[in-house]
């Protein structure tokens, strides 16, 4: 690792620590030129996941569209951003790790849905009558009972 500072090429790890469960590693370095310590951050190239709309058009998987779906669901309510990141990730994670190429934007409706009602009813509905398309007000208060 070549230092950020000075150019050198020989730099020495002092620690090492794991995060998202351990697909990310923190390490601290110190250049043996400079001596100056540094942070390096290394992560596993993921197989792109491709999502399959309903219309049967493909595109890239993108957490931040999770995230965003979920603040909107969550506008108001207590649920912090870090809950939500939090599942967002473990989303992610679930599905990369089906080791598939391809899932359907029904699966992850779904499993969003299934967070959110854990997570707060309100906001749970809120999705659920954007992600189903409630035409009428029937099908909402159906949601509604099976809540109860």
């Amino acid at each position: 690792m070549r230092c950020p500072f000075c150019s050198f090429h020989d730099t020495k790890v002092i620690d090492s620590r794991t995060r998202d469960g351990a697909r990310t590693i923190r390490r601290r370095r110190e250049c043996q030129k400079c001596r100056r310590r540094f942070t390096t951050r290394e992560t596993v190239d993921d197989i792109p996941l491709y999502v399959v709309k309903q219309d049967g058009a493909r595109e890239e998987f993108d957490r931040q569209k999770i995230i965003r779906s979920m603040q909107m669901a969550c506008t108001k309510r207590p649920v912090s951003v870090s809950t939500i990141e939090d599942i967002a990730t473990r989303l992610e994670f679930e599905f990369r790790d089906q080791g598939l190429e391809e899932i359907e934007s029904s699966k992850i409706g779904e499993r969003i849905m299934d967070e959110l009602k854990q997570l707060d009813d309100i906001a749970y509905v809120r999705f659920a009558s954007v992600y189903r398309n409630f035409q009428v007000k029937e099908e909402f208060l159906s949601e509604l009972k099976q809540l109860k």
